[in-house]
């Protein structure tokens, strides 16, 4: 029988359907079977060690920093413990209204402001690494721990952690040479002695705790434990801990009694200034310091934009060194290298007379002595003595277009880097014909090297540039015979038992070829400056009981008052110790910089002093005793035991 197309059975379209559908569950099945089989059995034993650090959370103890202490063992500076209220910015709340209460709440159990909570966050954002805390405020009370313990769930991101911060016992000493510590910042994570630290660790940030940072930052040690499915610890849920090891401590060439009096010294006078004291023959840094100077204790706790701009942007900032990182004419105390030049290359001897009519005279330009003295017929000693400016200007002259006074700069320390254990700054400059001829070809000066540049060297003024540790160290090249110290603070790297388990003796850098007439010369000079009758510091140091060799210097800057200097090696004629000061706008290096430099020497000598003290207040009496039994012949009963009164 013949069947007509529509007669013929039609595919069923439900079965069709179901067909498809299962060809899709088929698949799905196998895609989800071998997915588990390779969860289970493939990556099994690396899942399982995820699943299980899900479980555990680990936290950093943050390792305390090493003791600085002083050469006597004085510790200058230690730790304490504070509480700081941290925040984790990636675990608070997203939108920004909800964000804002949170801070706003947790602001007002500190008694802060939700601008200055924001601030806080967003300064030390910039400053710290990504990923770390951020310190709202430190030294808050054990009740905030209490009361965000009780509240978990409305602080997310919040905790109160126990930190190590620097303690200083004696506020702003030497804190140009201590310098100060503070988290790592996102620059420092990246390049520099800090990379590859982790996010959150304190690391030094200037001074000694920066060229130390190595001995000084200990090792963080690591707590483990276990947390819930909302990530909070689990009672009793601690795993395992590995303590912290302590940094190491470090012993500095300080003395306390020279550093306490020069920073006295500096205060009284309340201008800016700066002093270095150093022994001569090892480059040991006895006291150094600068004015105005800061209580370190400040980076101790988080800064305002307003307080930076005390310390970053004054005129006279507190954190600018000036015995390390000034650019300052020195006036008379220059000549010294003026005196070593003329005498090794000839140009003078001990006995060479110059006539000081008060001023000389180049391409009709007066250069005169210091308030118009004339000396008459004058040798180098006693140019020394009264300070001839004359004497110097004429050698200063004699020695143009050679170099000479340039070459024996640099040799003796003046314009070079000092190799100091501390971040320093400028290396200063001693103006020379080749210098100042390139600027003026470069269109940066108004007229080339003249005589009179070199003229105005020999004496410490013109465009010379330098600092007093420079100084320091040229002085102690001439007091020791011609080694060029390296000088240094840090003197022992100790573990926290007191065991030393390095000495810092970083050596003389060079020896400078010195005549030993030459410099004999030059050291009865500065003798006679501050014990002659016409030594220009002997109104100073003329009853001093220590014999020194020293030299005043008056520089002349533009728009201030003239800058005094003083610059002493103790005791003549074999001295120890060079101790430089100079003070801004201070006038006459005899007004200001010579009595400070006094009592600096005051306190080295102070064991010394008090022993000459007691041995002519015996000579005194037994003098007296002696008068006056020779003239009553009798002897002398003591007031005591002629009245009973006494002890």
């Amino acid at each position: 029988m013949y069947l007509r197309p529509e007669d013929r059975a039609r595919p069923n379209r439900m079965a069709l359907r179901i067909a498809v559908v299962g060809g899709v569950g088929v698949t799905l099945f196998a895609i989800l079977f071998f997915r588990l089989w390779s969860l289970q059995i493939l990556e099994g034993s690396e899942n399982l060690a995820e699943a299980k650090n899900n479980r555990t959370r680990s936290t950093k103890i943050v390792a305390p920093r090493g003791k600085i202490v002083a050469r006597n063992g004085e510790v200058l500076v230690d730790n304490r413990t504070s509480l700081a209220l941290q925040v984790d910015t990636s675990k608070l709340p997203a939108e920004e209204g909800a964000r804002n209460a949170e801070l706003r709440e947790l602001g007002a159990l500190v008694h802060m402001k939700l601008p200055r909570v924001l601030e806080r966050i967003e300064e030390e954002t910039k400053v710290v690494a990504a990923g770390a805390p951020i310190t709202i405020r430190n030294d808050v009370g054990y009740n905030l721990i209490y009361y965000i313990e009780e509240h978990p769930g409305k602080f997310p991101g919040v905790t109160v952690e126990k930190v190590f911060v620097r303690n200083y016992p004696d506020e702003e000493e030497a804190a140009n040479v201590l310098g100060h510590a503070g988290e790592v910042s996102e620059e420092e994570l990246e390049e520099g002695p800090y990379k590859g630290l982790e996010p959150g660790e304190v690391v030094g940030k200037e001074g000694i705790e920066y060229s130390y940072d190595k001995y000084l930052r200990g090792t963080p040690g690591i707590s483990r434990y276990q947390v819930n499915a909302l990530g909070e610890p689990t009672p009793g849920g601690k795993l395992t801990s590995t303590p912290p090891i302590p940094g190491k401590n470090l012993k500095l060439t300080i003395n306390p009694a020279v550093q306490r009096a020069g920073e006295a010294a500096l205060a009284e006078r309340g201008l800016p200034g700066a002093f270095v004291s150093m022994n001569i023959h090892s480059g040991q840094i006895l006291g150094m310091g600068s004015y105005p100077t800061f209580d370190p204790t400040v980076w101790t706790k988080p800064l305002s934009n307003k307080e930076a701009e005390l310390f970053f942007e004054s005129e006279v900032s507190p954190l600018f060194n000036r015995a390390t990182e000034s650019a300052y004419p020195t006036g008379s105390t220059y000549k010294i290298m003026t005196g070593l030049a003329g005498l090794e290359n000839g140009y003078v001897t001990g006995s060479t007379v110059v006539d000081d009519n008060g001023y000389i005279e180049l391409a009709g330009q007066k250069f005169e002595n210091s308030e118009g003295a004339v000396n008459g017929p004058i040798s180098l000693v006693h140019a020394y003595e009264v300070s001839s400016d004359v004497y110097f200007y004429k050698l200063g002259a004699r020695m143009w277009d050679t170099n000479d006074l340039q070459n024996w700069s640099h040799k003796m320390g003046i314009g070079d880097p000092t190799g100091i254990d501390i971040p320093d700054g400028f290396d200063g400059l001693v103006p020379s014909k080749q210098w100042r001829d390139q600027l003026y070809e470069e269109g940066e000066t108004e007229r080339p090297w003249s005589q009179g540049d070199d003229v105005q060297l020999a004496v410490g003024q013109g465009d010379l540039q330098t600092d007093p540790l420079q100084m320091a160290i040229a002085y102690a090249t001439l007091g020791n015979g011609g080694t060029v110290v390296s000088p240094h603070l840090g003197m022992e790297v100790m573990d926290p038992a007191g065991r030393v388990l390095k000495e810092i003796d970083p050596g003389p850098r060079r020896h400078v070829d010195i005549k030993p007439e030459s410099r004999q010369l030059i050291m009865e000079g500065l003798h006679l400056a501050t014990s002659g009758p016409g030594g220009t510091a002997t109104p100073v140091f003329g009853e001093f009981p220590i014999e020194i060799a020293g030299k005043t210097g008056t520089a002349e800057r533009y728009g201030q008052q003239n800058q005094s200097w003083f610059i002493s090696l103790a005791p003549y004629p074999n001295p120890n110790i060079v101790t430089v000061v100079t003070i801004e706008q201070g006038g006459f290096g005899a007004e200001s910089a010579a009595p400070a430099n006094k009592q600096i020497l005051e306190a080295y000598f102070h064991h010394d002093l008090e022993k000459e003290t007691e041995e002519e207040t015996k000579e005194t009496e037994e003098s007296y005793e002696g008068e006056y039994e020779a003239t009553t012949g009798e002897e002398e009963v003591p007031y005591e035991e002629e009245t009973g009164e006494g002890g």
